[in-house]
């Protein structure tokens, strides 16, 4: 049943689209292949369910399990085959033994109808990859050769977002045949749109969630944020507790050191020294060449971000790090550390802690949801030429600007506007903010006398020589 099914009406409309085309009859080879990538618990098995569900159309789904032998993987998929609605399911017999990838495709390309469109679902093909590294070219070999002549949508999934990506980089089998999709969380407009929440409380809300959507799922909508933290904290099953968690051990489940850098990073520590400082204890330093490794796994997995200032000038050597995951920025901030609070049944403790730290913790993780929000809006702001937006800052950190809008990323070409944020609940930016941003912008290289100040604030920033923008004008960079 898909009644309760909300937003991805983009997605879904995508994925119609692809399925038209494979029902299209005039094509010379009519199977299309799509590999859908996206984080953990972001919805991907949920959209492609909700989709085959509403498509009308015979399909299969089977989901790959972490660990499985080759054997016992296709086995269950042949068990999953069966049990669909392909109206060749009956050559999947219980009792047959598939001893190839090849001979269980070669199988389900008999299965698939010729005279209607049907769907096929391989879901977390990571981890089959992982127990069969030469499942990768009897893909290829097989889709060529059988499914791709078929009217067929033809749907691989997978979490491990790096490996998604090298399956269509140049000299790899499956290089460029099959379209891309990336699942983004949902959007502070659509997590709006589903909690009945104004722009301000909308932004707070994806802040604290992610954008997950079994997250927002908890969420009554209506609920202000103290309601939902109180209602969801007391619960330690919760969806917002116990994703981190999950995603985490599925993610890096022998890399225990990455996961401590990752936390050292969640909880505040931005540069490669201050990590390292963090993870050091007393004379025992941590290894150079072990945090950098670990760094560069994080970052190869998408997990933490690696930023430097951005300006015409370069500064590789002030280069910092975030955690790019918005769910695992709050999780880490705050429940990864508080969750044994919450099995104690002292969720109260927890809830005072968050309070406590609200509002430096949301000032600083407000950020990039405003530098993606201004560069969707960029052109029809005025400024179509800005690809880049991202902040600026010296070793000292004084100053350090919230805000630099670019002609593109890296070392720029021409600097475009200089912001800062001020996302207070009740204090709009002011006249003294007005001065400090005129003063700090004129220490950014590249700047000039045509590059604009402006200012974001949750509230209204009053008259001000300077241009403003709103909560209510940055959720509309995003369809609700």
């Amino acid at each position: 049943m898909t009644g309760g099914f909300v937003g991805r009406t983009t997605e879904l409309g995508r994925l119609e689209r692809l399925l038209s085309r494979v029902q299209d009859g005039h094509r010379d080879l009519p199977g299309v292949a799509v590999l859908l990538r996206g984080r953990r618990r972001v919805g991907k098995s949920r959209l492609v369910e909700v989709f085959c569900e509403r498509s009308g159309v015979p399909s299969v789904f089977f989901q790959a399990s972490q660990g499985a032998s080759p054997a016992s993987q296709r086995a269950d998929f042949a068990a999953a085959i069966a049990e669909s609605r392909l109206p060749g399911r009956d050559l999947f017999a219980p009792e047959a033994v598939l001893s190839s990838w090849m001979a269980l495709f070669r199988q389900l390309a008999a299965a698939l109808p010729d005279d209607q469109g049907s769907i096929v679902v391989i879901d977390e093909l990571p981890w089959l990859l992982e127990s069969d590294p030469s499942l990768e070219g009897a893909l290829q070999t097989a889709w060529d050769t059988l499914l791709s002549r078929k009217p067929v949508l033809f749907v691989l999934i997978g979490s491990d977002l790096a490996m998604m990506e090298r399956l269509d980089d140049y000299e790899r089998p499956f290089h460029q045949r099959g379209t891309v999709m990336v699942l983004p969380p949902l959007s502070p407009a659509e997590v709006g749109s589903m909690l009945a929440l104004p722009a301000a409380d909308a932004i707070d809300a994806f802040l604290v969630t992610g954008g997950l959507p079994l997250v927002c799922q908890e969420w009554t909508p209506g609920d202000t944020l103290d309601a939902f933290l109180c209602a969801t904290l007391s619960e330690p099953t919760s969806a917002l507790l116990v994703s981190g968690e999950r995603s985490l051990a599925a993610e890096f489940p022998a890399h225990l050191q990455a996961q401590h850098v990752l936390a050292a990073i969640g909880n505040g520590e931005r540069t490669w020294s201050g990590i390292r400082g963090k993870l050091s204890t007393g004379t025992d330093q941590m290894a150079a060449s072990s945090l950098t490794n670990s760094l560069q796994l994080l970052e190869a997995k998408r997990v933490v971000a690696a930023e430097t200032p951005l300006s015409t000038k370069p500064a590789e050597k002030d280069r910092r790090y975030r955690v790019a995951d918005p769910y695992l920025r709050f999780y880490l901030a705050f429940l990864r550390s508080g969750l044994s609070l919450v099995e104690r049944g002292r969720a109260d403790l927890l809830i005072r802690q968050v309070k406590r730290s609200w509002t430096a913790w949301r000032g600083r993780a407000v950020e990039p949801v405003v530098r993606e929000a201004l560069l969707r809006l960029a052109p029809e702001l005025g400024w179509p030429e800005v690809e880049a937006v991202g902040g600026w800052w010296n070793r000292q950190n004084n100053p350090e600007v919230d805000l630099v809008g670019a002609d593109r990323a890296g070392v720029a070409g021409k600097i475009l506007f200089v912001g800062s944020i001020k996302w207070h609940a009740s204090t709009p930016f002011d006249l003294h903010d007005h001065h400090t941003l005129v003063r700090d912008m004129a220490m950014i290289p590249g700047v000039d006398p045509q590059t604009q100040p402006i200012a974001v604030s949750r509230t209204p920033a009053g008259d001000l020589p300077i241009r403003s923008f709103t909560a209510d004008d940055l959720i509309a960079a995003w369809p609700g």
